[in-house]
C-alpha cells in the first residue's frame, strides 16, 4: 500500500494549484462527518454554501465513533467522511468509501497530484491540509525561570521540575491522554521518538512488547506526574481549556489546535502574549522526533448513489477553493494545500515536524487495529495497576485477537 509520503513535500513552500471556480449547485443530499476543530468546521461551513440541496454536517470529537457505522447503513447516513491518515483505514478495511478516480477527472482536474491520497492505485480521498504535534509553551514563565526552550522530554520534565518548585503552576504539563485513541496516540509518538517499529518488518505481526515500548511508557508515566491527575480524561479541547486558563505551561499539542489556541474570550493577556510554539521533541537521545505526521482530507461514501457521490465531491471541492484563505482567521487555522497559502507564525511548529522528517503516520490496514489494542491497554499501567512488560503483552494479545479475526495474522 502507498504510505503516500509525498503528500508531506509541501513544507518545500511550494503552493498547491486548486483554482477552483465552482459555482457549487448541487441536485442531491450531501451530509459532511468529521472532527470539530476549527478547520474542519470552515470546511463544513464552505460546504454548506452550495445550492440546490440540503447539505448536513455532523462535527464532532466522537467522529471515529460514528463514520463506521453512519456509511455502513444502505444508503449510507453520511456521503462523506473527512478523515486523516489515521481515521481512513477503518473506513477502508470496511470498504465504506469509493474511489474517486472518475469525479477527480471530472470536477477536479486541477488538483495537484501530491493531494490525491492514492491506494492501491486507486484515489480514495482529497487531502487539503496537513497535521503534526509539537511543543506549545509559555515563553513568559520559562523566561522568568531561566528556562531553555526543551528540545528533548527529558529537558520538558526537567523545566516541569523547576516550574513545580517555583510555586508558578502546580501540574505544568498537558497533553491529550484521554483514555482510548489520544491516550493510543501519545504512546505511537513516543514509541516511535525511542526507535520503535509497530509491526515486524514487512509483516503484520506485532512488534510493541519491546525496550523502545518500556522506555515510552515509562516516559508517558514520569510526564504524567505533572500533569493534572484527572488526565487520562483530558482529551485536546480539555488541554487546551487547561493552557487557556494558565494552568498548563508545556504541552505536546497538535498545529490544527495551537494555530487558535488563545483566539476565544476569557484567556489572558499574559496566557496571549506569553505563548509560544516550536517543533517536535526528541526522547532518549535519539534524533527522530517523538510525533507523527499527519494529512486531512476528504472521503466519498460507497453506499450511495452516484448523484449523491457527484454532489458531494462538488460540494467538498466547493469546502477547500482557495478564496477560503483571503480571510485571515482561516488562513492561520491550519497548514492548508490550498493555491496562495503562506506559512503563518502559527504555522512553525508543523513545518518544523516536517523539516525533521518526523514519521508519517502509516495507512496500513492493521494500523488501526493495533490503535486501539494500545488504547484499550495502556489506561491500566498509567494507573499503577500493572508494569509495563504486562501492558505491552496485553497490548500485542489484543491486537493478534483483532488481527486473526480480521484476517491479517
Amino acid at each position: 500500500m502507498n504510505l503516500i509520503k509525498n503528500i508531506f513535500f509541501i513544507f518545500s513552500l511550494i503552493a498547491f494549484t486548486i483554482k477552483s471556480s465552482l459555482s457549487c449547485e448541487i441536485s442531491a443530499r450531501v451530509s459532511i462527518v468529521g472532527n470539530e476543530f476549527p478547520a474542519i468546521q470552515t470546511v463544513g461551513l464552505g460546504a454548506k454554501k452550495c445550492k440546490g440541496a440540503e447539505v448536513k454536517t455532523n462535527l464532532t470529537a466522537d467522529h471515529q465513533k460514528i463514520n463506521v457505522a453512519g456509511m455502513s447503513s444502505n444508503p449510507a447516513e453520511y456521503t462523506s467522511a473527512i478523515v486523516a491518515n489515521t481515521s481512513i483505514v477503518a473506513l477502508l478495511n470496511n470498504d465504506l468509501i469509493r474511489p474517486l478516480d472518475d469525479l477527480v477527472k471530472k470536477h477536479g482536474k486541477k488538483l495537484k497530484k501530491n493531494q490525491l491520497i492514492t491506494i492501491n492505485g486507486k484515489i480514495m480521498a482529497v487531502a487539503f491540509m496537513a497535521n503534526a504535534q509539537h511543543l506549545v509553551y509559555r515563553k513568559d514563565i520559562l523566561s522568568k525561570l531561566n528556562i531553555s526552550t526543551p528540545k528533548t522530554y527529558e529537558e520538558l520534565l526537567a523545566a516541569a521540575k523547576k516550574i513545580r518548585e517555583s510555586g508558578l503552576a502546580k501540574n505544568p504539563i498537558g497533553g491529550a491522554y484521554k483514555a482510548g485513541w489520544n491516550l493510543a496516540q501519545e504512546f505511537n509518538n513516543m514509541f516511535i521518538g525511542y526507535g520503535g517499529n509497530h509491526f515486524k518488518e514487512n509483516t503484520a505481526e506485532p512488534n510493541v512488547n519491546s525496550k523502545a515500548g518500556i522506555n515510552a511508557l515509562k516516559m508517558m508515566k514520569s510526564l504524567s506526574e505533572y500533569m493534572n491527575p484527572d488526565f487520562l480524561t483530558h482529551d485536546s479541547n480539555a488541554t487546551n481549556a487547561e493552557f487557556r486558563a494558565g494552568n498548563v505551561i508545556l504541552m505536546n499539542m497538535w498545529g490544527s489546535r495551537a494555530a487558535t489556541l488563545t483566539d476565544v474570550e476569557g484567556v489572558s493577556d499574559s496566557v496571549k502574549k506569553g505563548m509560544d510554539i516550536s517543533g517536535p521533541m526528541t526522547v532518549g537521545g535519539g534524533s527522530t522526533p517523538a510525533s507523527t505526521l499527519f494529512w486531512d482530507g476528504w472521503t466519498v461514501a460507497k453506499k450511495i448513489s452516484d448523484l449523491e457521490a457527484e454532489a458531494t465531491f462538488i460540494a467538498m471541492m466547493n469546502a477547500i477553493d482557495p478564496s477560503i484563505i483571503k480571510d485571515e482567521n482561516v488562513r492561520k487555522q491550519a497548514v492548508w494545500l490550498l493555491e496562495g497559502y503562506t506559512p503563518t507564525d502559527a504555522a512553525r511548529g508543523v513545518f518544523s515536524a516536517a523539516k525533521m522528517n518526523t514519521t508519517p503516520y502509516p495507512m496500513l490496514p492493521y494500523a488501526g487495529l493495533m490503535h486501539t489494542a494500545i488504547g484499550s491497554e495502556i489506561a491500566d499501567f498509567m494507573q499503577g495497576k500493572e508494569d509495563a512488560q504486562k501492558t505491552l503483552s496485553d497490548i500485542e494479545d489484543a491486537y493478534r485477537a483483532a488481527a486473526k479475526e480480521k484476517g491479517f495474522l
